[in-house]
């Protein structure tokens, strides 16, 4: 057998066994749904995904837009990753649950068309109470507890299900085919902002919670175009601590970091304690054949004119992290302040170009088929 053909075959054979071992939970996902997942993997080996939270819904000073993004503006593409969120779907009257879904439903429907990637985080308002996804003391109950099977609000939380997966089940592209989407449910859980978090459940109420709701979606309602990641804020500082709330690789795809407190805000910096912990991430996903991503990060107002090149890609380029997708956080209509990516004529537009020029960070324009293998 002659040597081109052999390395060819071996070639084939290492992408095979590479394929094979990197496949999401679901074992009935979508072919896209499976794509996507293996080419995040693959792509995560040399560069990033650069994403940008409701990039694509509004921005700095416009809402509604066609086709805009203030990504785009600046370097003329998309960010890779859109992320959009869950937030109006249940806590509100039946018309304006439908309106968010079909909003929702186009928004994602459009990004997968152009070749991008949705991510849905879920600001999940308190279910039996007050006070909407954040805690506050004198109104909001522990609904973890409330919601589980067996408890008085079980029901009422699978119809909220029940509508989160019609509308996935609904999400169709111009190819006809279902488009996949990365779900990132009860983000930031060992923090005590939101209802869910370590003060106001048991780790045990987590994990039956985690685990409820993706065997109700997958296995009862059957959705199969879903991602699901895990996403801590950054208070762990080793494997153990990372993994108290973990619901075990079973039911998880990625797992993920939120962390705005060692990356600048309030003046604060600790890149090294950043990088130490998105290595933990890192390191636990290629140990379990997960993917990683930086879920949630960014500086308000961009103040630091070198933030992309000398804080984020910094901490990004550390030796050995791996990461699929790091993800900046909304840029408000209304606040002159509220934003973390930059706009058509931000002061710091030169060093986000640098970013977005840099071979390790990919945008839109960059990827190459993602729901194809």
């Amino acid at each position: 057998m002659n040597k081109p053909l052999i390395i060819l075959l071996i070639s084939f054979w290492s992408f095979a066994v590479f394929a094979q071992s990197r496949k999401p939970i679901d074992k009935n996902a979508t072919r896209e749904t499976k794509a996507l997942y293996l080419n995040l993997h693959k792509l995560s080996k040399r560069h990033i995904l650069f994403g940008h939270q409701h990039a694509t819904e509004y921005g700095h000073g416009w809402e509604g837009d066609t086709n805009r993004s203030d990504v785009k503006s600046v370097t003329g593409s998309h960010p890779a990753v859109i992320g959009v969120d869950f937030s109006n779907f249940s806590g509100r009257s039946e018309t304006a649950i439908q309106k968010a879904r079909e909003d929702l439903r186009k928004n994602v429907t459009d990004t997968y068309n152009r070749g991008g990637i949705s991510t849905i985080s879920w600001h999940f308002s308190n279910p039996i109470s007050a006070g909407g996804f954040y805690w506050v003391d004198s109104v909001s109950l522990p609904a973890v507890k409330y919601i589980l099977p067996g408890e008085p609000a079980h029901e009422q939380y699978k119809q909220i299900l029940k509508g989160i997966a019609d509308w996935a089940l609904s999400l169709k592209g111009a190819d006809g085919k279902q488009v996949p989407v990365i779900f990132r449910p009860y983000h930031e859980f060992d923090g005590n902002w939101f209802w869910w978090g370590k003060s106001h459940c048991t780790p045990d109420e987590f994990v039956k919670l985690w685990q409820f709701t993706v065997g109700y979606l997958r296995d009862e309602m059957q959705v199969h175009n879903f991602i699901y990641a895990f996403s801590p804020d950054n208070t762990f500082k080793s494997e153990n601590e990372f993994l108290e709330r973990y619901p075990g690789n079973n039911w998880v795809d990625m797992v993920g970091m939120d962390n705005y407190g060692d990356m600048g805000r309030n003046g604060s910096y600790d890149l090294d304690s950043a990088a130490i912990k998105l290595k933990i991430v890192s390191d636990y996903a290629r140990k379990a054949k997960k993917l990683a991503a930086f879920t949630e990060t960014g500086l308000e107002s961009l103040p630091n004119k070198t933030w992309w090149t000398q804080s984020l890609l910094k901490v990004l380029k550390t030796d050995k992290i791996r990461m699929s997708y790091v993800l900046v956080w909304r840029n408000d209509v209304k606040s002159p302040s509220h934003y973390y990516a930059p706009f058509s004529g931000h002061p710091n537009n030169d060093n986000f170009i640098m970013f977005y020029n840099d071979p390790f960070t990919l945008f839109e324009n960059d990827l190459p088929p993602m729901y194809k293998r």
